[in-house]
C-alpha cells in the first residue's frame, strides 16, 4: 500500500475512533446485581448500575397488600415458575420503585438481577432480551416512571414486545414498570364522549380508550398505590427517624415536636407518602444531630 494512502487511512481511522463511544466490558452479573441499558450510535450496551440502595421489605410500611402481591409474583419468578409482568401504578412517592429495589435486595443471593431500561430505549427491548436470555440469572427489566404521549413510538414498541413472541424463548425475564398513570397514557374528558350505551344497558368504551387500555392490559398483574392517611404517614416518619438516628449512633424520639413538624412538612409538600416521610426524617435527624454536635472552633 502506498505510504501516503496508508497514512491518510490511519489519520481517518484515528478521527473516527475519537467519535466512537469507548468499549464497555461485559457486565459480570456474578458480582453486579443490577445494570442499566445505555443506548449508543452503534446500538446499545449494558453497563453496571452501581450501588442499589439498601432498602429492605421491612422498611416499606403502609403498603402491605401491594408488597404481598408483588413479592409473591417475584418469588414465583425466582423459583422458575410462571409469573407475570407487573405494572405498579399510582400516586408519586408511595413506594413503587422502592419495592422493586427491596425485592432485588431480598432475592439477589438466589439469582435475581435487575436491568433498568429508560423509556426512550424501549425500542431496544428485543435486543436486550436476546442478550439476557442465554444468561443463567433471572432478570427483571425495570422501566421506572413510565408514561407516554399518544404519538410516542416507544409506546408501540413496548406493546409489540408484550403481545409478541419475544418472551417465548426467554423465561428468565419479566418486565416490572412503574407509572403514575394506570393506562400509561394521558386521558382526556373527550374520550368519555366516545362511550356507547347499548339498548341492553351495556357500556362499551370508545376506540381511543380501548387503545390505551390495550397496553396496560398486557401486564398480567396490576398493583395500585394510593396516598397515605395521616396516621400511617406518621408511622413511616417515626420508623425512618428511629432507623436513621440509630445508624448515626443516636436514638432520637418521635415526640410531639417531631410529630407536629412532620405534619407541617407534608402540608408544605402537598402530599403524604413514604418518600415525603423519609425526606422529613432525613431533615429532622440531620438537623437535630447537627445542633447537638459541638462546633470545632479550630
Amino acid at each position: 500500500m502506498d505510504a501516503d494512502l496508508e497514512g491518510a487511512l490511519g489519520r481517518a481511522l484515528a478521527r473516527l475512533e475519537a467519535w466512537l463511544p469507548p468499549m464497555e466490558l461485559p457486565v459480570n452479573f456474578s458480582t453486579a446485581a443490577a445494570a442499566v441499558w445505555r443506548p449508543g450510535p452503534l446500538g446499545g450496551h449494558l453497563a453496571p448500575r452501581g450501588q442499589i440502595d439498601g432498602i429492605g421489605l421491612d422498611d416499606l410500611l403502609g403498603i402491605d397488600v401491594q408488597k404481598q402481591r408483588v413479592a409473591l409474583n417475584t418469588r414465583q419468578f425466582v423459583a422458575g415458575l410462571p409469573a407475570n409482568n407487573v405494572l405498579l401504578w399510582g400516586a408519586r412517592g408511595t413506594g413503587k420503585s422502592s419495592l422493586v429495589h427491596a425485592l432485588l435486595n431480598a432475592h439477589a443471593a438466589a439469582g435475581l438481577r435487575l436491568v433498568e431500561v429508560d423509556r426512550a430505549a424501549l425500542v431496544a427491548l428485543p435486543e436486550i432480551v436476546a442478550r439476557l436470555a442465554p444468561e443463567p440469572w433471572r432478570f427483571i427489566l425495570f422501566c421506572d416512571d413510565l408514561s407516554f404521549e399518544a404519538s410516542d413510538p416507544s409506546y408501540k414498541a413496548l406493546k409489540s414486545v408484550l403481545e409478541g413472541s419475544v418472551f417465548t424463548t426467554a423465561d428468565n425475564i419479566v418486565i416490572y414498570a412503574t407509572s403514575n398513570r394506570r393506562h400509561l397514557l394521558p386521558e382526556s374528558r373527550a374520550e368519555n364522549l366516545e362511550t356507547r350505551h347499548t339498548a341492553e344497558g351495556e357500556i362499551h368504551p370508545g376506540e381511543t380508550t380501548e387503545e390505551k387500555v390495550s397496553l396496560s392490559d398486557r401486564f398480567g398483574l396490576w398493583v395500585s398505590f394510593q396516598p397515605m392517611v395521616q396516621e400511617r404517614y406518621l408511622e413511616v416518619a417515626a420508623h425512618w427517624i428511629a432507623s436513621l438516628s440509630r445508624h448515626h449512633g443516636s436514638e432520637l424520639p418521635f415526640d410531639e415536636e417531631a410529630r407536629s413538624e412532620a405534619l407541617r412538612w407534608a402540608l408544605a409538600r402537598g402530599s403524604r407518602s413514604g418518600r415525603i416521610a423519609h425526606h422529613f426524617a432525613r431533615h429532622w435527624v440531620g438537623s437535630r444531630m447537627l445542633a447537638s454536635t459541638p462546633i470545632n472552633s479550630t
